[in-house]
């Protein structure tokens, strides 16, 4: 069974600029297969195939979670491992493929089994401006919402502590983002065109205020953990 030669994963939490970090890389030549590219939170879209996203949901619900519900602990049984390579094998005449779904954080060790020299790209978002925009987007108490910042972020965190990927942090201004997001896609070597008119729009990026509410200790530490190992 083929595979493709590279596979590029977008790891981020929920609402943390993970699609524009994706529609990014579309634009500098990452395939992503049949992805979104429109929905009501965002006009340019998640840039999510929905392959990829069914399959981390039929995981997560074997195990007895959700997104907004992370099990303990996500078991990939064998016929999710199927599914993961015959998706794989799809696409196997791709130099680069790539995908994003923030809850590929919550069932990261199947995918790594999958396909053993997955590279990861990370993004992450002040919780904060995370929780606002998980209340506009689905109603989720502000205090529900950092639990859920926690738990992805510590995830994130954890996986790139052990092997030392680039992320980026969504927080930065427009011109900071972009200079540290070239310098990413450099190292990428996608082979595509540099494009005058970019991915990023900064109306896209809704709640980018980071509200002055004190956070819980433990979420402010980790934030200022993830902050030391952004580019």
């Amino acid at each position: 069974m083929g595979q493709p030669d590279r596979l590029i994963c977008v790891l981020g939490m929920h609402r943390s600029g993970t699609s524009c970090l994706t529609g990014s890389l579309q634009d500098a030549g990452l395939f992503l297969g049949d992805c979104h590219t429109w929905n009501p939170f965002n006009r340019k879209g998640n840039r999510e195939n929905a392959e990829f996203v069914d399959l981390n949901d039929a995981i997560l619900a074997a195990n007895d979670g959700a997104w907004n519900k992370p099990p303990r602990k996500s078991v990939w049984h064998l016929e999710h491992t199927r599914k993961a390579s015959e998706i794989l094998q799809r696409h196997r005449e791709v130099t680069a493929l790539g995908f994003k779904d923030p809850r590929t954080l919550l069932v990261l060790e199947g995918w790594k089994q999958v396909y053993p020299n997955i590279e990861f790209i990370g993004i992450m978002r002040h919780p904060n401006a995370v929780a606002a925009s998980l209340l506009n987007r689905e109603n989720m108490p502000r205090s529900e919402a950092l639990v859920l910042w926690y738990k992805y972020n510590k995830l994130l965190y954890k996986e790139c502590r052990g092997g030392r990927f680039p992320v980026l942090c969504f927080d930065e201004d427009e011109e900071v983002f972009h200079q540290k997001l070239d310098t990413v896609i450099q190292s990428l070597d996608l082979g595509g065109e540099n494009k005058d008119q970019r991915f990023y729009d900064d109306e896209l990026r809704t709640s980018n205020r980071a509200q002055h509410e004190p956070l819980p200790w433990k979420v402010q530490r980790l934030y200022d953990h993830l902050l030391k190992i952004c580019l």
